[in-house]
């Protein structure tokens, strides 16, 4: 395999990953989720083929389109790939299984069970099941088991899972699946946007009855037949249904959109929806719908949203976590013919359904794809991580030591990792700073990238993590790696990638919200070395204290705390406001933590030029503020 161009300007640290999955010209989801990963994990310099299907699963499976109606491919093709998998030849599982011998991790996207013997053969060919060196696998379980099962569908699934080093899923629900079909370790991430269609349109308010929108492929677990059935029920409300037409669900669709009582409100637009179509086609409506009957994750709240269109969906999948019941949209339980029927009753109020368009907030398109990205980076290079997949529970400070034992068993297999000293760190890199200019976390970035560490997408993130780095090598001094780091800064750092690079075994740990992560950890006082939270999951006003108070007593003489807070007056619980510093440094101080760096003298003073130089006021237009601690 030659070399990627994003591989040659990087580090030892980076991975060689063959993503192995679906892309242009077959449609759908799934197909554009493995493209754009493939150029998220390249972006963030890895150096990663795309080994793709020529012919993807037997018609009677997949009845729809299997190639995209224009031919334009609806994402931008990765340059790397490989079309060299067909269902009907078991040929190619071989030959591209054995290309792909010297790869540190394979990435097996899966969605249906049909494909899991080929999976299993091109794993077996490129010595997946080989004592001694071999790929990683880590397994993306879009559906663990399919919508609509087939006998034997669960025994293939779980000789694949069984297999696999690592699978990652876009739920709870399927984390729940994916443990009782029997993997080992499982780690849910909410899936990133993916979208098809371009930006949104812009249209003249519309004076008639609301009008809903049906998106997607007609399937039965889909509930349509049920939409109909309720919506024969409500006056004042159109329907268009946009997508191919599957079997029984497609039929019973155009026999209930026949129905007299829905003559004239509802329209069916059989076929697949190209993408140059999506955006005109949410612009001519009101609410999208997604009555859902079950449901795995879905990026179509997400989509609908970005057009700024509010939902109507079922409380089932990722739904429930996307939708702002009463705020962006209204959900309804899945099945719930009455709950279905009020819901509706309420968007033929054309006030209701412009409030919920008020309330829609535009998505994050980017931090999404940085936390997905991490997370995988943790699956191939950390074989026993510590990360609670339902409710947290409390998980033993032993874990840890395997995490460090796994990842050094790792290294010594993929050869010399970074090595950087003190004398290898610019002085201007420092353990506690203010960042208050752009310009600052640019140079940060590429600092870090002349360095040998792996790339950071967001220049903030990467100035945030640099110190951190640079207070490990300087402060703590452990050449041996031999730290029990935990990690709380979430995917969007590239801190635990970078730390990995150096030799240490980073435990990173998914923050449900603005409280401290490490008391789900069963460890005892004094017994870490580093907790770090770090932008863009760094501390907000409201829980700065608690983090200093929770590392005050987990961290032994001489460990370090590394966080971020932002800086400013306008939102009390988000940022700290500059007068407010002072008393942080005073309740670590309490606490037995030390300030590592001159902040009266040097970061205050900093703090009041910024606000100076931006016109005066009580803070900075922007600014974070990265503190270090050290225990006494």
């Amino acid at each position: 395999m030659t070399e990627h161009p994003v591989a040659q300007e990087g580090s030892e640290a980076s991975l060689r990953i063959a993503l192995v999955g679906p892309t242009h010209p077959f449609p759908g989801g799934v197909a554009a989720h493995t493209t754009v990963l493939a150029h998220e994990l390249a972006a963030a310099g890895h150096d990663v083929t795309l080994v793709a299907w020529s012919h993807l699963s037997p018609t009677m499976l997949y009845p729809g389109e299997q190639g995209l109606p224009s031919g334009a491919p609806e994402v931008d093709p990765f340059p790397r790939t490989l079309r060299v998998l067909s269902w009907a030849r078991p040929d190619t599982w071989l030959r591209a299984g054995r290309r792909l011998r010297d790869v540190d991790v394979v990435v097996l996207v899966h969605v249906v069970p049909v494909l899991v013997p080929a999976h299993l053969a091109l794993l077996r060919a490129a010595g997946a099941a080989r004592e001694g060196r071999a790929p990683r696998v880590v397994v993306i379980a879009h559906n663990v088991l399919p919508h609509e099962p087939h006998p034997g569908d669960r025994r293939l699934v779980s000789s694949l899972l069984r297999r696999a080093d690592a699978v990652l899923v876009h739920t709870d629900e399927q984390a729940r699946l994916a443990t009782d079909v029997g993997a080992s370790r499982v780690r849910e991430v909410d899936l990133p946007p993916h979208l098809p269609g371009g930006p949104p349109e812009r249209r003249p308010p519309h004076d008639g009855p609301v009008r809903l929108l049906s998106f997607g492929i007609v399937r039965g677990y889909k509930g349509l037949a049920a939409l109909l059935e309720a919506l024969r029920e409500v006056e004042g409300l159109t329907l268009t249904v946009a997508g191919e037409l599957w079997g029984e669900a497609g039929r019973r669709v155009r026999e209930l959109a026949a129905d007299p009582r829905l003559r004239g409100r509802v329209e069916v637009h059989g076929g697949y929806v190209p993408a140059d179509r999506v955006a005109g086609l949410m612009a001519r409506h009101d609410v999208v719908v997604l009555t859902y009957r079950s449901g795995t994750a879905s990026q179509n709240v997400v989509l609908a949203h970005r057009h700024g269109r509010p939902v109507l969906a079922s409380t089932v999948g990722s739904f429930p976590a996307q939708v702002r019941d009463g705020v962006d949209g209204l959900l309804v339980p899945p099945g719930d013919h009455d709950a279905l029927v009020a819901a509706l009753r309420r968007l033929a109020d054309p006030d209701t359904v412009r409030a919920l368009a008020d309330g829609v907030r535009p998505p994050d398109l980017s931090g999404p794809w940085a936390n997905y990205v991490g997370a995988l980076e943790a699956l191939s290079a950390d074989p026993v991580m510590v990360e609670p997949v339902a409710p947290v529970t409390a998980v033993p400070l032993g874990a840890l030591a395997r995490a460090r034992t796994a990842v050094a068993g790792l290294r010594a297999r993929r050869g010399p990792v970074l090595d950087l000293g003190p004398q290898d760190l610019p002085e201007e890199v420092r353990a506690t700073d203010l960042l208050s200019v752009d310009a600052e976390a640019l140079a940060a970035a590429e600092t870090a990238r002349s360095l040998g560490l792996p790339r950071a997408k967001d220049p903030v993130a990467a100035w945030a993590a640099l110190g951190a780095v640079a207070a490990l090598v300087r402060v703590l001094d452990d050449r041996s790696r031999s730290a029990v780091l935990v990690d709380e800064s979430g995917g969007g750092s590239p801190f635990s990638r970078w730390v990995r690079a150096l030799g240490f075994a980073p435990v990173e740990l998914e923050l449900t919200g603005r409280r401290a992560a490490i008391e789900v950890l069963d460890v005892d006082t004094a017994s870490l070395d580093v907790v770090a939270r770090l932008h863009p999951g760094g501390c907000t006003a409201s829980d700065v204290d608690h983090v200093v108070g929770q590392a005050s007593w987990a961290l032994r003489s001489g460990g370090l705390l590394v966080l971020t807070v932002p800086i400013g007056d306008d939102d009390p619980d988000f940022a700290v406001r500059p007068a407010d510093v002072r008393g942080i440094l005073a309740r670590a101080d309490d606490l037995g933590l030390t300030l590592v760096g001159d902040v009266d003298g040097d970061v205050l003073s900093r703090m009041r030029e910024a606000r100076s130089s931006f016109g005066g006021g009580d803070s900075p237009a922007y600014a974070v503020l990265r503190l270090t601690f050290r225990c006494r």
